[in-house]
């Protein structure tokens, strides 16, 4: 619907036995309550994403970037997303590879674009990830959300695919809030004029 901005959330782990896509779906569920978006996911795990990047930067090759064919859904989807959250685990006190990765691979999608985190982890609630997420991403110019949701030790935190906090829900409404103005905003901003990168 053209009133809603188009969500997409990345599961950011591949690990075996991670538990991302349990608070992925979580989340995407929140966003449909909430109303304000399109909601779309995307998994890592089903991406192929190599390390060994080209020569060129993604930064002043854009569409003729020459990106592996198993890339291809994740570039369109990053391409026609309004917003972004990103679900991160936290691997000694960062985020994932497969995640970099895939940053990596993209410049111009994510320009311009608004980014929250939701974090899970140990009593640090992946909170380390989300904070050096935020500078990789402001270096793409993307532009991160201030509040965003850390679960701590999410493994006795989390019942039934659900988090035992019943504020959660609450938390989840704030971020879902701030990312719909600011992907409002953005989008009427990159139509309006186009962004100096």
């Amino acid at each position: 619907m053209e009133n809603k901005h188009k969500l997409l959330i990345i599961v950011g782990s591949v690990r075996e036995g991670r538990f991302g896509p349990v608070v992925a779906s979580w989340v995407a569920e929140q966003a449909g309550i909430h109303g304000g978006f399109e909601v779309d996911t995307v998994d890592l795990a089903d991406i192929e994403i190599p390390l060994e990047l080209p020569a060129a930067s993604p930064k002043y090759a854009g569409a003729d970037y020459p990106r592996p064919a198993g890339m291809a859904a994740l570039t369109s989807a990053l391409e026609g997303a309004d917003a972004f959250i990103v679900v991160t685990p936290e691997y000694n006190h960062s985020y994932p590879a497969s995640l970099k990765a895939a940053i990596d691979w993209h410049f111009t999608q994510w320009t311009a674009k608004p980014v929250a985190f939701v974090s899970y982890g140990g009593a640090a609630g992946g909170r380390h990830a989300a904070l050096h997420l935020e500078n990789v991403l402001t270096e793409l110019h993307a532009v991160t959300i201030r509040d965003g949701l850390a679960f701590a030790n999410y493994f006795t935190a989390w019942q039934d695919g659900r988090p035992l906090d019943p504020a959660a829900p609450g938390y989840a409404k704030t971020v879902l809030d701030q990312l719909t103005w600011w992907a409002g905003a953005l989008r009427s901003a990159r139509k309006a004029a186009l962004y100096p990168a």
